[in-house]
């Protein structure tokens, strides 16, 4: 344990370049052996606009990663901090809690404000509005969401007290898991319901990109699946009948255009054009 925080204390930009493209390439290609839905699309067309966001995303955190650098520091050097204040524990505890507390406050706490704050969630609602999600899903995140998110990050690791090492270890399993659980595969349903007790899986974060309420309102969780389950946000739906996108903004073609989704959130709401399916919503 100690030399795998070592390692992420300093890890290098390259490695980290190598964690998101390997991410995206690896789940691109389980999504090509083990699909949940055989969508009718093309799949580098549609994952044009979503790279861009992705690429914003990266831009955004790289111009302000001196930030968290600076508060990770100075947080550690002036013994700040929830796990700075606890009793001394073993190293791979510190470094569970230290992630667990900032997948709390980077992901859970930031994605349920974004639902709840009306300018905050058209903000988010660019990363709704795709009808085919996938692993390139993840990152498609308006980069005013960007600056959002990443400000709840930086509150995180204040409020936590957590050094750098966990926090470059909780970016890069936040990056991993995002991509894994966006991904359009098809585990099996009793391995994806166990995985749930504890992690997010798949089938569990599909239902938030359901089309319709109260599903979009549920399942704000990222890595760990316990926020949910311990604040009631937690809810499951039959993977069969799920239908991606916002029933408010119901155009594909618009939202698969990378000028209309930077413009989207200053847009109102549009009447919907797709049923909600009967006895469900």
């Amino acid at each position: 344990m100690e030399s795998l925080i070592n390692y992420f204390e300093t890890i290098p930009t390259l490695h980290r370049s190598l964690i998101l493209v390997g991410g995206i390439t690896l789940f691109w290609l389980l999504e090509g052996l083990l699909p949940l839905y055989n969508f009718k699309y093309k799949k580098w067309k549609h994952a044009i606009p979503n790279l861009f966001f992705t690429l914003t995303t990266v831009i955004v955190n790289f111009a302000l990663a001196f930030l968290l650098l600076s508060c990770a520091d100075w947080v550690t050097a002036n013994d700040l901090g929830i796990i700075n204040w606890l009793p001394e524990m073993p190293l791979w505890l510190y470094a569970l809690l230290g992630v667990l507390l900032l997948d709390f406050f980077g992901a859970y706490l930031a994605h349920y404000v974004e639902h709840k704050v009306k300018p905050l969630w058209m903000i988010h609602i660019v990363h709704h509005t795709d009808h085919k999600v996938d692993t390139t899903t993840a990152n498609r995140h308006h980069p005013l969401e960007s600056v959002i998110r990443f400000a709840f990050t930086l509150a995180g690791v204040f409020i936590v007290g957590a050094p750098i090492a966990l926090v470059m270890l909780y970016q890069s399993l936040s990056l991993v898991a995002t991509q894994f659980t966006h991904a359009n595969i098809k585990l099996p349903k009793k391995l994806d319901k166990a995985m749930s007790y504890f992690l997010v899986s798949p089938d569990m974060h599909k239902v938030h990109h359901h089309y319709v309420l109260p599903y979009t309102d549920s399942n704000y969780g990222n890595i760990f699946s316990v926020w949910d389950r311990l604040f009631g946000t937690y809810m499951e739906f039959d993977r069969e009948k799920l239908v991606y996108g916002v029933d408010v903004f119901p155009d594909e073609a618009e939202n698969s255009s990378i000028a209309n989704l930077l413009k989207q959130p200053f847009q109102k709401y549009k009447a919907p054009t797709v049923k909600p399916i009967e006895g469900k919503d």
